[in-house]
């Protein structure tokens, strides 16, 4: 049994008569007949019963009818899902996430990405940057969106946006009573940062370029930890624009006014030779989302290079 005669016992079962069945498969009746015939003997079923009012599925016709028409209903379904799959329309896609920036512009960027791709499932993996890349080796996931960019020959990357500083505070904190934070206000006081060297480096650059050198806490693992680390009043932190939707009870995140840009990166990588409909179809969104961020964001282009 194929799906050929499926079609044809359908047709023939529609119509409830054999010239009429042969009319719309485009056939001559003889061989419709013989398929009929055919398919009968290897099911060891009679099929239809002749009467005055056509040719009318017997009882075990109208189980096979029942059974064809969702047979071919999953056919036609299958087909439709692989034509959206070559269209990166359906399927399913790996994105490694780490860091701040899930809490904001990812998060932002893969629910537009979902809502015009309803049918293709996004399945995260939150890791470190040395897991990610091998993850990508392993086509565990097809794109990555970081901080800190790896520097391998086998990836490429490309920025996705900046996201404006915010200083992290207890609202004890007398700095808290203001509106907008000069940083040169933050001499004299301890800021704490992830481990992240670069992230250090970048805290150092942005208070020199005000004429102080900070003073730093020992660093912790990440910038949310050293978010809510500044519950305690002794310490400030500057974070991502990101962080301002984690929200901590006594804590709270304050503009800041900077004479020099005060930034934080975001990329995206993925292998170097990796393409795929999906693939395609999520930096499509990402070139559109790209464009309507940086409309948005003024100021330098320069960024400090602050991680995670």
């Amino acid at each position: 049994m194929d799906l050929r005669q499926l079609n044809y016992f359908i047709a023939v079962a529609e119509e409830k008569h054999i010239g009429r069945a042969a009319e719309r498969l485009h056939v001559s009746q003889p061989p419709l007949t013989r398929h009929i015939q055919a398919l009968e003997a290897e099911l060891g079923a009679t099929l239809f019963r002749r009467t005055p009012r056509g040719m009318l599925p017997t009882q075990a016709g109208q189980i096979l009818l029942k059974e064809a028409l969702g047979v071919r209903a999953s056919l036609a379904q299958a087909a439709e899902r692989v034509r959206q799959a070559a269209q990166g329309q359906a399927g399913q896609i790996g994105v490694g996430i780490y860091g701040s920036s899930v809490f904001g512009v990812i998060a932002e960027l893969l629910a537009q990405f979902t809502s015009t791709h309803p049918d293709v499932v996004v399945v995260l993996n939150h890791a470190q940057t040395a897991d990610q890349v091998a993850a990508l080796r392993q086509g565990r996931v097809q794109i990555v969106f970081e901080r800190w960019l790896p520097d391998e020959p086998d990836i490429v990357s490309a920025p996705l946006t900046r996201e404006p500083l915010f200083l992290a505070l207890s609202e004890r904190h007398p700095l808290a009573q203001r509106e907008v934070v000069e940083l040169e206000a933050l001499q004299g006081e301890t800021l704490i940062t992830g481990a992240a060297p670069n992230l250090i480096a970048g805290a150092l650059a942005l208070c020199q370029g005000h004429g102080f050198e900070p003073r730093f806490a020992p660093p912790v693992h990440d910038v949310v930890t050293a978010a809510l680390s500044v519950i305690t009043g002794r310490v400030l932190s500057l974070v991502p624009e990101s962080m301002l939707n984690v929200r901590f009870p006594g804590i709270t995140y304050r503009p800041i006014k900077s004479r020099v840009d005060a930034s934080m990166e975001v990329h995206h990588y993925r292998l170097k030779d990796e393409s795929s409909p999906l693939l395609d179809a999520l930096l499509a969104t990402i070139e559109g989302f790209v464009r309507a961020r940086d409309s948005k964001l003024s100021g330098s282009s320069h960024a400090l290079g602050l991680n995670r």
